[in-house]
């Protein structure tokens, strides 16, 4: 048996946790590795990338970057939460807000300092990066498009910092960003949806406060139609492997939630098409591995 201590310490733990969302920092944790080795230094040996220092920085820093964004982000939408998430609500109310902001300020000073181990270059990125979370949870996630569009940007914004650090430019990894960014798109404003209510409370100007549920699912519907874009070059232009199975299968998923989506009008139906969404991204990440099934034995 545990003792009251003990439990104390456990219930802290588990809400700090998902106050940083630490599910979701580890999946872009491991995104950020996969698209390392299997599109951004496709010829490079294995070895080479999983023990590259810099990069463990680099991805270190990131999931600090954006643990300490979810933390801001929790602190600015507390009152908003409690009206449309309210069992997670109470348990991240187990911190207090002071703590959070210590663990705010902590967490980002340890971002930039192990970025600092990689360039200079690299503590300007992740300074910038650290503002534009800051500046859109405070301000812009309250506008209509403008919070969308930065919500989206800012979600693609650690896999630029690979990126930059590869400096490969090939074609294909800007298709693969614009299949990913569209389908962030459509996840931020499903959520708008999915939150209407605590919106309108508080007076969030979200583009289903603004403009009404009508006008979200058209610009969902057209998002969904762009996805087709990224995929056709992807299946028919590029070399993916295996992974065609996933852009098929989340075309399928897509066409679903089209269907669903103009049925929908409560809460739950949104939850439903927002985990849609969260599930072609998680299984876009490891549906990564399927591009060369075969890199774990020839790149060793």
């Amino acid at each position: 048996m545990l003792s009251r201590k003990q439990k104390y310490f456990l219930l802290k733990f588990f809400s700090m946790f998902s106050v940083v969302r630490g599910y979701n920092i580890l999946i872009i944790l491991i995104a950020q590795y996969l698209a390392s080795i299997y599109i951004l230094s496709p010829d490079l040996p294995l070895r080479e990338v999983v023990f590259d220092i810099n990069l463990l920085m680099l991805v270190l820093s990131t999931s600090a970057t954006i643990a300490g964004g979810y933390i801001i982000n929790n602190f600015y939408d507390s009152e908003k939460d409690l009206i449309n998430r309210p069992i997670k609500s109470k348990l991240d109310r187990l911190i207090s807000q002071n703590t959070k902001l210590s663990f705010y300020f902590v967490l980002n000073f340890l971002a930039v300092i192990m970025a600092s181990y990689v360039s200079f270059r690299a503590v300007v990125f992740f300074s910038v990066y650290i503002f534009g979370i800051w500046f859109y949870s405070h301000k812009l996630k309250k506008l209509p498009f403008v919070g969308n569009l930065t919500s989206a940007v800012l979600t693609v914004t650690p896999f630029f910092a690979i990126f930059m650090y590869y400096k490969n430019f090939e074609t294909v990894i800007f298709v693969h960003a614009t299949y990913l960014f569209l389908i962030i798109s459509m996840r931020e404003l499903t959520k708008d949806l999915e939150n209407i209510k605590g919106d309108l409370v508080l007076d969030y100007q979200t583009i289903p406060v603004t403009y009404g549920e009508k006008v979200s699912k058209l610009m969902l519907t057209v998002l969904a139609i762009f996805t087709l874009l990224p995929t056709y070059l992807l299946l028919f232009h590029y070399t993916v492997g295996y992974m065609y199975i996933f852009f098929y299968s989340a075309t399928g998923l897509l066409g679903l939630f089209l269907i669903l989506l103009w049925r929908s009008k409560t809460k739950i139906h949104y939850l439903i098409l927002h985990n849609i969404l969260k599930f072609i991204l998680l299984a876009g990440v490891f549906s990564i591995l399927l591009i060369d099934v075969s890199v774990i034995l020839n790149r060793i």
